[in-house]
């Protein structure tokens, strides 16, 4: 049975060294990817569907992704300094668990960046549009949204809309950026995390100080409840913490990117806790001053009685969201559109410009950490070789950049950001389950191993990890649930035609270490 088919670490680290991108990236640059990658449209835009899942509760919500995130970091940054090359959550568990669970990882890590990215283009592109608006210029509504769509479980757009062009457009740019070269990429968004860092700190700045005069905002705290994971709604405090969820998971980007780490083993553990936890800070201070400054009580519908789902059509179109001063909930552009309610139209134009021109490194990001995960999975095997093709010049995996730009190009430009950012997070969940998962059972059978570093007390965080997790995904809504079923179904199908047959593992193929210009050696069969 191809579970198992296991790539032994030592051959996972020869492949790296005799076929490895090249190192150019150090503590800073990765402390800078992962706040890079995590900052971005979770806090900018997703607010506003958080608010109307949990209302001030979304504090809550903040609180309970940070942790799962943050035990899911743990376990990933004992992993990530063992075994300091691409690939993230798919290469620990082709060593740990075996090829299929691999594939698995591999292929929900697919759905989590390209559909993460797609999720930022169109954050961008509201905020864009915002901003133009704000100055008197008007894009037509019909390209700045996607038709209103319902197929099967893919359901969004807005009525009147065409194409989300805006989105499609700085898809382009991003992919174009990323084929020239990770260095250039790198210092690009470092300049790009500075702006968005300024336009948060402007927003706490503006905003927390206004929490002493409205705490009436804060009442009622949870207006949706708790929610219930089981009723496929999505809703309450669980069911924003499982959309926010989405503001975290660029984190794992930094290890995804340590095969171009000069000295991984110290530098990618400091990246992922380091961008971690000055995220988790800056977004309960955000948190705090959209609920203090504004209110963010979510929106009931008055024709039923009951609340507008995050996001959806009849929420943008309703009489709430046509007047002049709409709640929160309303926006595509949450924290832009607070500052020019509270403050001046300049503070708001400010934030609404530098969240502009900063989110455009999430998608950069995001599309590294997805080109990253291609490029290791064409190298051993399972995706056809073509896609590992690294440019002669600009030394990146060129080909798979230019395809997974299209993908994500498409996706921007027909679903809605909270629709996106919910399916992403089904194949993240999956994904940080199993590397906690193999945490624990590489520190069984592999104990000798040098650990840089290693995860505290692991026999508790890597549990609570998983069952977080868990926790989150089925307090998603049952379209996002059954997207992530639907695409593994579609990856076993595809692995059993194609990357169970090519395998390089699955052909006895393996790596050695001996002279890094060999090509790789024929070995013994593994077992079946």
């Amino acid at each position: 049975m191809s579970f198992g088919r296991v790539k032994p670490l030592d051959a996972i680290l020869a492949t790296a060294e005799k076929k490895s991108l090249h190192r150019s990236l150090g503590a800073f640059q990765l402390t800078m990817l992962g706040i890079g990658a995590v900052i971005g449209t979770g806090i900018f835009v997703l607010t506003a569907t958080a608010a109307q899942k949990a209302g001030p509760g979304m504090m809550l919500s903040f609180v309970v992704a940070g942790l799962v995130c943050a035990f899911a970091a743990l376990c990933y940054s004992e992993l990530a300094s063992m075994v300091p090359v691409a690939g993230s959550a798919y290469t620990y568990s082709y060593a740990v668990m075996g090829e299929l669970m691999a594939w698995l990882v591999g292929w929900a890590l697919i759905l989590e960046y390209a559909l993460g990215a797609s999720a930022v283009a169109v954050g961008w592109s509201g905020h864009i549009v915002g901003l133009l608006d704000s100055l008197g210029m008007h894009l037509p509504h019909a390209l700045t949204v996607g038709p209103k769509i319902e197929w099967g479980i893919l359901k969004g757009g807005e009525i009147g809309g065409f194409i989300n062009l805006p989105a499609v457009l700085i898809t382009a740019l991003m992919t174009w950026l990323l084929v020239i070269g990770t260095k250039e990429s790198a210092t690009v968004n470092a300049v790009l995390v500075a702006i968005k860092v300024a336009a948060l700190s402007l927003f706490v700045i503006i905003t927390v100080p206004m929490i002493f005069g409205h705490t009436s905002n804060f009442q009622p705290f949870t207006p949706r409840g708790w929610g219930n994971p089981f009723d496929g709604t999505g809703t309450g405090v669980l069911g924003a913490a499982a959309s926010i969820f989405f503001a975290y998971v660029g984190f794992d980007a930094v290890s995804t990117a340590a095969e171009e780490t000069k000295n991984p083993q110290r530098n990618v553990p400091i990246g992922l806790i380091a961008s971690l936890l000055i995220c988790t800070l800056f977004y309960l201070l955000v948190a705090a001053g959209v609920i203090g400054s504004f209110g963010a009580q979510p929106l009931l519908d008055p024709a039923t009685g009951k609340f507008f789902a995050g996001g959806a059509p009849e929420l943008y179109g309703s009489a709430a969201c046509q007047a002049a001063h709409a709640p929160m909930v309303c926006s595509k552009e949450a924290l832009a559109y607070i500052a020019r309610e509270v403050s001046s139209p300049i503070f708001g134009q400010l934030i609404g410009l530098a969240a502009t021109l900063a989110l455009p490194s999430v998608v950069l990001l995001m599309m590294f950490g997805q080109t990253r995960i291609f490029f290791v999975m064409a190298r051993d095997g399972l995706l056809p070789g073509g896609l590992a093709a690294v440019h002669p010049k600009f030394k990146t995996p060129w080909v798979v950049t230019i395809v997974t730009g299209v993908v994500v190009a498409i996706c921007a430009a027909f679903l809605p950001v909270g629709t996106l950012a919910d399916y992403s997070n089904s194949g993240t969940l999956f994904a940080f389950a199993v590397v906690s998962l193999g945490v624990m059972i590489l520190r069984l059978t592999d104990k000798s191993r040098p650990r840089p570093f290693r995860t505290p007390l692991l026999w508790v965080i890597a549990p609570l990890s998983i069952m977080g997790c868990i926790t989150l995904f089925i307090s998603l809504d049952r379209a996002s649930q059954g997207v992530f079923l639907v695409w593994s179904a579609i990856g076993l199908v595809f692995y059993f035609l194609y990357g169970y047959r090519k395998s390089n593992v699955g052909r006895g193929i393996i790596d050695v270490v001996d002279d890094p210009n060999l090509e790789p050696e024929l070995a013994r069969p593994l077992e079946p």
